[in-house]
């Protein structure tokens, strides 16, 4: 949007000659006087402009998540955005002495009417005080006249409403620069009668109307379109109601043919959906969600995959956010220059500092393997950035819970370590489902040699009771990746065996363990139920 802008501004500059002006230092003078003695016209010239310029703005939801009403505080964002983006002396100007721009009669090119109107009262108003003034000054000042009282009443009276008009006028500019519209909006919100307010929708639609109208006094100004791009986020992190909230505002704010309001909604749909259906706007839309995002958005576009070079910068990035991994490499290399600088040699460093060392060493060698693009396992990358970071943020705890347990026979590599959190982040429901099963299995002891089985030939035993109770854990379920990458990781790529699954337990710290117990407990019925519907034969006798 940016080059789009840029682009366009050299094209009108080169079609019309014409540069564009900004109210700052001695434009800012010039948008003053126009606001308070010019009426703006909109052109058949101003029409065919072509230049425009963005004010982005964005909308963290869930900032506001707390307040009664999300959408107030989404109409108090855009008011203090503008407010801040033109300095708030013009605006608060434009609300006691501007005009709303009007179409041009005919084929005039004129921008700029005076207000005839205006400029008649106004000096009118400076000849009546300067009059008023004389004769005051007149009664006190000169001999023999000082004594007459009535005339001293006369010049009083005349100074004191033609200076109390001028004043008022004043005040007026005084309270809309102290008091901005984001404090009337939040003013009304925080009054105890909000609830029973019933014109408060109307002086929010109001003040909005104002800011409208300023947009379109200010493109006049500025030779240019202008548009206000709002950047709406985190709103699927929201309470359902405060979604429906939000979307009606941008639909309130949208209802003018000509408003100059673009919303980017970045949002997952399969989050805002069910949102949207729990609230009772659905009335009429058959309940369905996705019938009303369709009326709502009138450009869809649906972020493809990402490709594996736009992962890896994915998760280049993440890793730079680990500053305490580069700053201990810095300081060890630090120390080590300045000992061999001196002809000192190193003391022993301690056994913790070597345990670190060494934790540093695997983290970096796994972060290694997931950056490699030849490594099969950074093709398991997940595509959501907020994955990327949490398995990021997870090896480092698992490779020093594994180092911590050092002391056991066969520890896994740190390229092994790394497969593990990327397969317990992509596939939490299947992973959890084969450790539950390798559970039991290890509880009842009757599988022969269970350490040297593939954890996939476990999986593929107990998938059909996994699919029986697909009902139940239709939630859990949904967190899964692709099943068919979850074959190919645990059959061919990653063939964890059950005693590297049970290694790797007692450090997986990426997994949530209430899913495990939630399918014991499932799993624990299930088989009383089969059990109470099987036939008993009393011929059977226990062995013990």
């Amino acid at each position: 949007m940016q080059e789009e802008m840029a682009q366009r501004e050299e094209a009108e500059l080169h079609r019309s000659h014409q540069k564009p002006r900004s109210p700052e230092g001695w434009g800012l003078l010039l948008a003053l006087w126009y606001l308070a003695f010019y009426k703006p016209i909109i052109t058949e010239s101003h029409l065919r402009r072509k230049n425009i310029k963005f004010i982005f703005i964005r909308f963290s939801a869930w900032q506001y998540a707390g307040c009664d009403k999300l959408w107030a505080g989404l109409v108090t964002t855009l008011c203090d955005s503008i407010r801040h983006h033109f300095g708030a002396l013009p605006l608060s100007v434009y609300h006691v002495m501007g005009t709303r721009p009007r179409y041009a009669s005919g084929f005039s090119q004129k921008e700029w009417v005076l207000k005839t109107g205006t400029c008649l009262k106004l000096f009118g108003m400076l000849f009546i005080l300067a009059a008023g003034l004389s004769i005051l000054l007149v009664a006190l000042l000169v001999p023999g006249i000082k004594d007459n009282h009535a005339l001293k009443v006369v010049g009083s009276a005349i100074t004191s409403l033609s200076g109390s008009g001028l004043a008022l006028g004043a005040f007026s500019v005084l309270k809309n620069l102290l008091i901005s519209e984001k404090q009337k909006i939040e003013r009304l919100t925080n009054s105890e009668r909000f609830a029973s307010q019933l014109g408060f929708m109307s002086k929010v639609r109001r003040e909005v109307e104002v800011l409208v109208d300023f947009l379109s006094f200010m493109e006049i100004f500025e030779r240019r379109r202008l548009r206000v791009v709002l950047e709406i986020t985190s709103l699927d992190i929201c309470y359902p109601e405060k979604v429906a909230g939000v979307l009606n505002a941008m639909n309130t704010l949208l209802s003018d043919a000509n408003t100059p309001f673009i919303f980017i909604l970045a949002v997952d749909p399969s989050v805002i959906v069910p949102c949207l259906e729990q609230t009772g706007c659905m009335k009429g839309l058959a309940d369905n969600g996705y019938l009303y995002l369709n009326r709502t958005v009138t450009l869809p576009f649906s972020i493809p995959e990402m490709g594996a070079r736009s992962r890896l910068r994915c998760l280049e990035a993440a890793v730079q956010t680990r500053e305490d991994l580069m700053y201990r490499i810095i300081t060890s290399n630090v120390e080590r220059h300045r000992a061999k600088c001196h002809g000192v040699p190193a003391a022993p460093a301690p056994s913790w500092q070597e345990a670190d060392a060494e934790a540093v060493r695997c983290i970096h060698e796994a972060f290694h393997c997931l950056h490699d693009g030849a490594d099969p396992l950074a093709r398991y990358l997940p595509t959501n950035g907020t994955h990327v970071r949490r398995i990021v943020n997870t090896i480092p705890i698992t490779l020093r819970l594994l180092l911590h347990r050092a002391g056991t026979p066969g520890t896994p590599s740190p390229r092994a370590a790394a497969a593990w959190v990327v397969l317990a982040d992509q596939w939490p429901c299947r992973l959890s489902w084969a450790l539950q099963c390798l559970e039991d299995a290890w509880q009842s002891q009757l599988v022969p040699r269970l350490g040297a089985r593939s954890l996939w030939s476990i999986f593929q035993e107990n998938v059909g009771e996994l699919s029986a109770l697909r009902q139940a854990l239709h939630n859990v379920l949904s967190l899964d990746g692709d099943p068919e990458l979850f074959q190919t990781f645990l059959a061919c790529d990653f063939p964890f065996s059950a005693r590297d699954a049970r290694a790797f337990l007692g450090v997986t710290v990426n997994l949530d363990h209430s899913i495990r117990q939630k399918m014991g407990l499932l799993r624990g019925l299930n088989r009383l139920q089969k059990a109470a519907a099987a036939p008993v034969s009393r011929s059977v006798q226990c062995p013990h």
